[in-house]
């Protein structure tokens, strides 16, 4: 049976995988090397050139997850996300950026792409209609991040494809929030799938890399501008990597069902004045997200009343760290790391309000994690 034709948790366990032909063993081997005999048939291998071994199987994993054509595995999120702007903008070309992307994207295309000769515009809304009243005969691409960070916004991925086509515009999505498991952007027309492979794919707080799913003849594009940039995996966090993502499935189901309950806990307590969260029906793209996602993530939001740093203090099961998306549920302040670049001005622009907490729900039981919010939100 082909590991295509098998189902998620199947091809998170299967897919990529090398046996290892010496010894009999199911897991596959760390190849350290960084020389290869460039006398062998095929391409020559070399560890920038993305192309050795455990690469390899990761890159097929994501790929085959994401129902790509060509996978690239990156050294961070970063990595693959300004890899991807560069490869498919030139000078005098224009992007179209949703408005609330991650700070640290936002941070990047202001510092890096003028110095280029890349124009670039942020959207105020999330509606197709409020990325097309920005497009000039010079745009080229549009990035879209659904769920968005921090405040888990929703963006219509079928809308947003289907304006790009219609245009001959590249779309390009940050699909972290969501992982492979809740949300398959290429089914919906998406042409670039690029993740934080820190987060969900990585899973244990542990590893830091990056992936890109694509097309062939998009992927052929970013592989050329990759070998040149420099930001490939090594063979260990590689094989890490490989060891996690077999459990991403069973990680992100329970993440799911975790959050879900949470969500619920929050919004009928009395001292959070708002809950962020995209499976709860009063999110204002509750419907959208039930269209194109497969399970709500582990991700959500909430203000607090009082001081945050009071709040976080409190909790004893929670972590508080800058991370997300691993098997222990952790909190962030976003003022404080996300988005601490953007000013003031920014912040208020996209929402983000100095007492928003960003949770990532892990896979700890459920009322653990309640009671621990509870006792921490009480005064």
């Amino acid at each position: 049976m082909e590991v295509n034709k098998v189902k998620e948790a199947t091809q998170c366990v299967h897919s990529g995988g090398i046996n290892d032909e010496r010894t009999g063993g199911v897991v596959t081997p760390i190849h350290t090397s960084t020389a290869y005999d460039y006398l062998v048939d095929g391409p020559l291998k070399y560890p920038r050139y993305f192309n050795t071994p455990n690469q390899n199987v990761v890159a097929e994993k994501i790929r085959v997850l994401e129902d790509g054509e060509s996978g690239l595995i990156f050294s961070s999120g970063l990595s693959a996300i300004t890899t991807v702007l560069l490869a498919l903008l030139k000078s005098g070309d224009h992007a179209i950026f949703q408005g609330d992307i991650y700070g640290g994207t936002h941070h990047a295309i202001t510092s890096e792409l003028s110095k280029f000769g890349i124009e670039f515009s942020f959207t105020t809304g999330l509606e197709p209609n409020d990325f097309a009243k920005h497009i000039k005969k010079e745009t080229k691409l549009i990035y879209i991040e659904t769920p968005s960070n921090p405040l888990l916004k929703i963006v219509d991925l079928k809308g947003i494809a289907e304006l790009c086509k219609a245009n001959n515009i590249i779309s390009v999505i940050d699909n972290t929030f969501a992982s492979p498991i809740n949300q398959k952007p290429i089914h919906f027309g998406i042409d670039v799938v690029t993740h934080s492979g820190t987060k969900y794919l990585g899973g244990h707080s542990d590893i830091t890399c990056g992936a890109v799913v694509t097309s062939k003849t998009l992927g052929d594009k970013i592989y050329k501008a990759a070998v040149n940039y420099g930001g490939s995996l090594d063979p260990q966090t590689s094989y890490l990597l490989e060891r996690s993502m077999k459990t991403l499935a069973l990680r992100v189901k329970q993440q799911n069902k975790n959050a879900q309950k949470v969500a619920e806990f929050l919004e009928q307590h009395p001292d959070v004045p708002a809950v962020y969260y995209p499976g709860l029906p009063k999110h204002p793209s509750h419907d959208i997200a039930k269209s194109q996602m497969t399970g709500f993530g582990g991700m959500l939001s909430f203000e607090v009343k009082g001081d945050q740093d009071e709040f976080v203090k409190k909790l004893k099961v929670i972590k508080v760290a800058i991370s997300l998306g691993s098997v222990e549920s952790t909190v962030s302040s976003p003022l404080k790391t996300s988005h601490s670049k953007l000013s003031a001005a920014q912040r208020a622009e996209a929402g983000i309000k100095d007492n928003l907490i960003r949770l990532s729900v892990g896979i700890e039981d459920v009322d653990d994690l309640i009671a621990d919010l509870d006792q921490a939100l009480k005064n």
